[in-house]
Order: C-alpha cells, then structure tokens, then sequence
C-alpha cells in the first residue's frame, strides 16, 4: 500500500511541470510565460524610450540629442506597435502605463534642459540600450514562440545602432567638456 501511494505521488510530481505549461494564466495561453514575461517588460521599456524620446526633442541642448529623442519616438514607436499586434495575436496583455523605475527617471530628466539634460539623457540611453542589447540577445536564443523569436531578432539590429548613436552622444558631450558627461560609461 505504502508503495502504491509512493507511486501515486511520484507521477503527479513528474506531470506537474507539463500540466503547469498546459494551463498558464489567461492572457499568457498562446505563448510560455517567459515570453510572455519578456513582452511585458519590452512594452513598458519601449514605452518609455518614446516618452524620454519625445522629453529629449523638448529640452535636448543640442541638435544631435533632440534628432536621436525623435529617432527614438519613431523606432521606438513603430516596434511598440508590432509588440502591441504580436501581443494580442498571442492573447498577451500589454501594461498601460510605465512602471515606477521609468516614471522617476522621466521625473528627473523633465527637470533638467539643455547640455545638463543632454548629458543625463545620454548616459541614460547607453545604460538602457546596453541593458536592452543583452536581453534582447538572451532571447533571441531563449525565446519558445517562434513569431517572439523572429520579432527579437528583427528588432536586435536597431537597438544595437541606437546603442552605438546613444555612446556617440556620450562621447560627443565629452568633447564638448560638459563636466557632468565625464562620469558618463563608455
């Protein structure tokens, strides 16, 4: 008897992981949660890169920073609207609003202008985009769903060039001897 129940226990352990992956929560159905999870955290990062974008066209000191906020608007908008149709064919629902990491950077950079504002913003858009580059990468050889993967790996190439146009901006507000970019990362 004492085995019989042994057994019993054995099987329902070994079938929990399969019946977890079975039934996800509603909303995450038709893809597994770690995509799931990735599209949530990409829509609220890129909903942020649009906002700081359209921040910095506002108050960037120089022409450079105030074309690359605009560039993020745009590229950033335009992969906020494919995440937003992948999500729903995959019955994924989006966050409306940023999260409170993002609202306290946006708080603080709403309150700086000119070189100051160029020179946070720009340290900010290396950090973000070098974060955003691992991840990114992480996933492209991660992802489960097929339709994440190939979506990951359309968009991979663009944040690597804002990666590389944000440090340009780092590097070209330490040529202009802001003392506030020379603690900028390289």
């Amino acid at each position: 008897m004492r085995r019989l129940g042994l057994s019993v226990a054995m099987t329902m352990l070994l079938a929990l992981p399969l019946a977890g992956y079975a039934q996800q929560p509603a909303g995450t159905g038709k893809v597994p949660a770690g995509d799931a999870k990735f599209i949530k955290q990409v829509a609220i990062g890129g909903k942020a890169e649009v906002e700081l974008g359209r921040l910095a066209s506002e108050r960037g000191g120089s022409d450079a920073v105030k074309q690359f906020g605009q560039r993020m608007v745009n590229d950033h908008g335009k992969a906020n609207e494919e995440l937003a149709q992948l999500a729903q064919q995959k019955g994924v629902t989006l966050p409306s609003d940023l999260d409170a990491t993002h609202k306290k950077l946006y708080d603080r950079l709403s309150k700086l202008s000119g070189a100051k504002f160029d020179a946070a913003y720009a340290r900010e858009m290396v950090r973000d985009h070098d974060k955003d580059v691992k991840e990114f990468e992480r996933e492209a050889q991660r992802a489960k769903d097929a339709d994440v993967k190939a979506w990951v790996s359309k968009t991979l190439p663009t944040l690597k060039e804002h990666q590389q146009a944000a440090r340009q901006l780092v590097a070209n507000a330490k040529a202009a001897g802001s003392p506030s970019a020379a603690t900028a990362p390289k």
